[in-house]
């Protein structure tokens, strides 16, 4: 029987805090149990949200953890994105029991996820179908809560994972319609963001420019109602957000493969997963191509979306194997 050892990854974004247990092995990541995702607004802090998880499990935790946040890691002390709470490096292992952590961006644990998983990890979304290089640059861009961003530098049978906050860069209009948006939101912002337009609540700001623009009523102030009526046709207004959201997307995925030299561009987060039927049949291709001289380039840039279902689990665990390679000696023999 094959040797593993068992560690504990965790995927904690704006809106949930993912936990499972991942089996690794010489040749990679075993498998990785069914996760546990709890809401982060639940819990005042990472502790007590790690014991919540830890009181639902038959056994008790293991020793070894890699944790991907929606937040820089470089700092001492961390604080997520879009949420309240504070990581303390130095105190992490104590506060968790761990003996060994790592703490990785969430958009590298994705990339780490992107660089190792087979083709059946992916969906094709536009340009030519072929599979992702094996060498050069992949960018991989995730609407979720914010806009994760990240890219992947293969290289001589290598994958490197360069992590970015890419999600804040500035929104650049492309019409009158994104003129008036960008207006009304500068408003709201001292600046605006990508993050602003291309995330889960990015989409309530376009449908209330779009009826401010129209002088229509506004009737889905909650952000999950706004997303099921959009995405079920029933309603005008929602839809042409919706639409409007995909160009969007489609331009920013677009300008941030030309920043990062890509080969290939591939669309990750929870997002990204809830439109993988419809962006598709949307704009997405066109503005995403639409690059003035570097149009031909563009189109023939394969994009693909990505459909594992717990992308941030499997790359927190395979970067924890990156990280301790010295551990698995006796298992390589």
């Amino acid at each position: 029987m094959e040797e593993t050892h068992e560690i504990v990854v965790a995927d904690i974004g704006g809106t949930h805090a993912r936990f499972a247990r991942a089996q690794l092995c010489a040749r990679g990541v075993a498998s990785v149990s069914s996760p546990v995702t709890l809401r982060t607004s639940d819990f005042a802090s990472l502790d007590l949200c790690w014991k919540e998880f830890a009181n639902r499990q038959d056994t008790p935790l293991p020793k070894d953890a890699s944790i991907a946040v929606a937040s820089p890691v470089s700092a001492d002390v961390m604080k997520l994105t879009n949420s309240s709470w504070l990581i303390r490096r130095a105190h992490l292992r104590d506060e968790l029991g761990l003996e060994t952590v790592i703490l990785l961006n969430d958009f590298s644990a994705i990339g780490h996820a992107v660089a190792h998983l087979p083709q059946e990890g992916f969906s094709h979304l536009s340009g030519p179908p072929r599979p992702l290089p094996e060498s050069g640059v992949i960018s991989v861009i995730g609407p979720g809560t914010g806009l994760g961003v990240s890219c992947i530098l293969r290289k001589d049978g290598h994958s490197f994972i360069i992590g970015s906050e890419g999600g804040h860069i500035d929104f650049a209009p492309l019409d009158l319609f994104e003129d008036f948006l960008l207006t009304r939101l500068r408003s709201r912002y001292p600046r605006v963001s990508v993050e602003r337009v291309v995330s889960g609540p990015g989409l309530s700001n376009i449908y209330q420019s779009l009826a401010e623009m129209e002088r229509c009523p506004v009737r889905f102030a909650d952000d999950r109602r706004l997303w099921t009526t959009a995405l079920s046709g029933t309603d005008r207004l929602a839809s042409e957000a919706l639409a409007r959201f995909c160009r969007c997307l489609g331009a920013v995925a677009g300008d941030l493969a030309l920043a990062h030299g890509a080969a290939a561009v591939v669309i990750a987060g929870g997002v990204g997963a809830r439109l993988a039927d419809y962006l598709p049949k949307s704009g997405f291709a066109a503005r995403f191509a639409a690059k003035g001289r570097f149009e031909p380039i563009m189109a023939d840039m394969p994009v693909k979306l990505l459909i594992h279902p717990q992308p941030g689990l499997y790359g927190a665990a395979m970067a924890y194997l990156e990280h301790h390679p010295i551990r698995w000696s006796h298992l390589i023999g």
